[in-house]
């Protein structure tokens, strides 16, 4: 089964790993911060290595996301940087195709022992990816 798993962090959380504390979270060391880009790389070079990697990106920072909605008169309302310092958006993720629930559980789980200043890690989500009609939950 094809799983996304999804990283989730704030803008405090990049500001702060780019050296910028904020009262939500504290400045990252350029050792801690390549502490973690190496323990990333890792998750991901295993996976690889296994078999069950099918893609894995980061995402850029939250102040660099346009919002595109339909507005209340039916015209398109464009937000540049609509969320604020503290809302968990999604910042990295994994795509894997895995044996079971429990194989990928596994994987989100090493993924929440990242190193790093206190609070790192947000939630890390698991999605199962729809690969056909009967997966769409749609009756």
């Amino acid at each position: 089964m094809k799983y996304l798993v999804m990283v989730h962090g704030t803008q405090a959380d990049y500001d702060a790993m780019a050296g910028k504390p904020t009262e939500h979270a504290p400045a990252w060391t350029e050792a801690q911060l390549k502490a973690v880009y190496l323990y990333m790389g890792a998750i991901s070079d295993d996976l690889a290595e296994s078999g069950e990697l099918l893609d894995a990106e980061g995402l850029a920072e939250p102040a660099r996301t346009r919002l595109v909605a339909r507005g209340e008169d039916g015209g398109t309302v464009i937000t540049d940087d609509p969320y604020g310092d503290t809302e968990a958006l999604p910042a990295g993720y994994w795509v894997v195709d895995c044996a079971s629930l429990d194989r990928v559980t596994e994987i989100a789980e090493r993924v929440t022992r990242c190193p790093g200043p206190e609070g790192l890690t947000g939630p890390v989500v698991i999605r199962p990816l729809v690969e056909g009609a009967e997966d769409s939950g749609a009756r």
